[in-house]
């Protein structure tokens, strides 16, 4: 048994893993591009108040959640329990405002929160995100959740389901709060012990609890799309045609709100049947008021993440991870091992992936292997072939050999790639 092993709900992403990854980041980095969206990346540490002010203090990221520890001189730093807040300091500190009335961003990266692991669910979980900032109205919140099918479309997932809701502005949300504050204060003593807690600061996430107890408790409580301003409505209204124009079906849940304060009106989030109780694999909202909050001018955002492990598993576990040899070079005694060494160097620094073996296997054993890391070509070396200048290039998906010239493999391999 090993020494030493990772901590709990931190777990290594190992090389069968990260295949499927790696798929994931193409595909994001595509089709983000296509939508215009460039990428950013934001420090896994910050000072504490960023999200204390941004996320809120009543929320359980920052009671309960946050890996929170003083530095040398005595300030506050963490772990970012999630990306927006991080992205919109960026955005803030460096007056990205100033050069475009629209800025898209996206980030991929390690998030850090204290709770119970569970599948698809890490102390230490990454996140792939979009955040588009300075656009007010309904046409650019159906188009960022439009990019995430897209998306889902390429990594060739299907059977998704988009929950959607309003939950209202400064104007309209306070008179709503006020209204479920009176529904839910006859039956508060019945609810569990975290709405119990939260349910004066904020009532909506006594409608998200997951506890049948508190939903049979609220299940007649007001729906807040019932209490939208003018405004609020009109752009829902708005945003559901625009959904319909994009032929992207919908599930309407007035009781779906968002775990951080910082979100306005839009909320949705996009689920499967495949991932069991926790089956949201991604989530997101307009957040009007933050670059605000985090000092920057009133500007406009809508954004979303989406859990790299949740969306993991609904791939294929025999997903190809895209770096499968171009060439895997078999040899057959030392002086053809000494010559591929040689060759395969050269190959490589002309951008060419092989791979040669280097046990002395049998040469039915390197074809096995030349086989098993998906080897799209095998040049079989030997003796004969190095007195001869001779040898056989075998196509691994056709099964179909021919002779050329070994020396000539750079220019060969060239040809056949391009």
């Amino acid at each position: 048994m090993s020494k030493y092993s990772s901590i709990r709900g931190i777990n290594d992403v190992l090389p069968a893993e990260t295949g499927k990854w790696q798929y994931i980041e193409a595909a994001a980095k595509k089709v983000f591009h296509n939508y215009g969206y460039s990428e950013i990346k934001v420090p896994i540490l910050e000072k504490t108040n960023l999200f204390t002010r941004s996320i809120g203090e009543d929320t359980d990221i920052v009671e309960k959640e946050m890996y929170t520890f003083p530095d040398r001189k005595g300030e506050l730093l963490s772990l970012r329990p999630e990306g927006t807040a991080s992205v919109v300091r960026s955005y803030v500190q460096h007056k990205m405002y100033s050069t475009s009335s629209l800025t898209r961003l996206y980030y991929f990266g390690p998030m850090f929160r204290y709770e119970r692991p569970q599948k698809g669910r890490s102390r230490q979980f990454y996140q792939l995100g979009a955040e588009a900032i300075g656009i007010s109205g309904p046409a650019i919140d159906a188009e960022i959740i439009s990019m995430l099918f897209t998306f889902f479309k390429a990594l060739g997932i299907d059977g998704l389901k988009l929950n959607l809701n309003s939950i209202g502005c400064r104007d309209c949300r306070p008179g709503y709060k006020e209204k479920l504050l009176d529904f839910i204060g006859d039956s508060v003593e019945k609810l569990c012990e975290n709405c119990r807690r939260r349910y004066r600061e904020n009532p909506l996430r006594v409608l998200d609890c997951k506890s049948s107890a508190c939903r049979e408790e609220t299940k007649a409580a007001p729906s807040i799309l019932d209490h939208l301003c003018g405004s609020c409505s009109n752009d829902f209204s708005k945003l559901k045609e625009y959904l319909g124009v994009l032929n992207l079906s919908y599930n309407i849940n007035p009781r779906m709100v968002r775990g951080l304060d910082y979100y306005t009106k839009t909320a949705f989030e996009i689920t499967s049947a495949n991932l069991g109780s926790q089956d949201a694999v991604a989530a997101g909202g307009r957040y009007d008021h933050l670059v605000e909050e985090v000092g920057g001018p009133t500007t406009p955002a809508i954004g979303y993440a989406i859990g790299m492990e949740r969306l993991s598993l609904l791939l294929d576990d025999d997903l190809k991870p895209g770096n499968e040899p171009d060439l895997f070079i078999a040899t057959l005694g030392n002086e053809a091992f000494d010559t591929a060494f040689r060759v395969t160097h050269e190959l490589r620094t002309h951008g060419i992936h092989v791979e040669y073996d280097h046990e002395g296997k049998s040469l039915k054993a390197q074809m096995r292997k030349a086989g098993n890391c998906g080897a799209a070509y095998v040049l079989v070396l030997g003796d004969e072939e190095i007195r001869s200048g001779r040898a056989m290039l075998k196509n691994m998906k056709d099964h179909e050999q021919r002779e050329i010239i070994w020396e000539d493999i750079v220019s060969e391999m060239n040809r056949i790639r391009h």
